[in-house]
């Protein structure tokens, strides 16, 4: 496994708020300038099939493999001979909320998608988290 991005912010923006913007995948280009659309198979949850298009790249299939409420949201984009892994570590403690995004790459063709994608992704993650606050903060957590 190879990390081709990390990121981090605290924030007094609640998890919840996160949660609700990740769910809303039809919002992600708002906030994350590499995307053209999403579309999710079906309720967010763990198991959760879609596609998303990414922008100059071809449409690729992902699953949410890991969704814990308040906790963490992991996605994987299926793509050939490798596996693009977006995990979202959330913690929140005394008012004040962590979001740490790590995104990973494994597969026996890691090596050529982290030479292709990797300095994008990580040229822009901590631009596309901070984009993401700013969108969790305006939408609010619903009532």
């Amino acid at each position: 496994m190879k990390t081709i991005a990390t990121a981090k912010i605290t924030t007094d923006v609640p998890a919840q708020a996160f949660f609700e913007r990740w769910a809303d995948m039809a919002t992600w280009p708002e906030w994350n300038t590499d995307t053209d659309w999403v579309r999710l198979d079906g309720p967010f949850r763990t198991g959760a099939t879609g596609k998303l298009k990414p922008k100059g790249g071809p449409v690729t299939r992902f699953v949410v493999t890991s969704l814990v409420p308040g906790r963490e949201f992991t996605d994987v984009s299926l793509l050939a001979g490798a596996r693009l892994t977006f995990q979202h570590l959330v913690t929140e403690e005394h008012g004040r909320t962590t979001v740490a995004v790590r995104v990973t790459v494994t597969g026996p063709l890691a090596f050529l998608w982290t030479a292709v994608l990797g300095k994008g992704i990580a040229s822009g993650i901590d631009g596309d988290l901070a984009r993401l606050e700013a969108a969790a903060r305006a939408a609010g957590v619903p009532a």
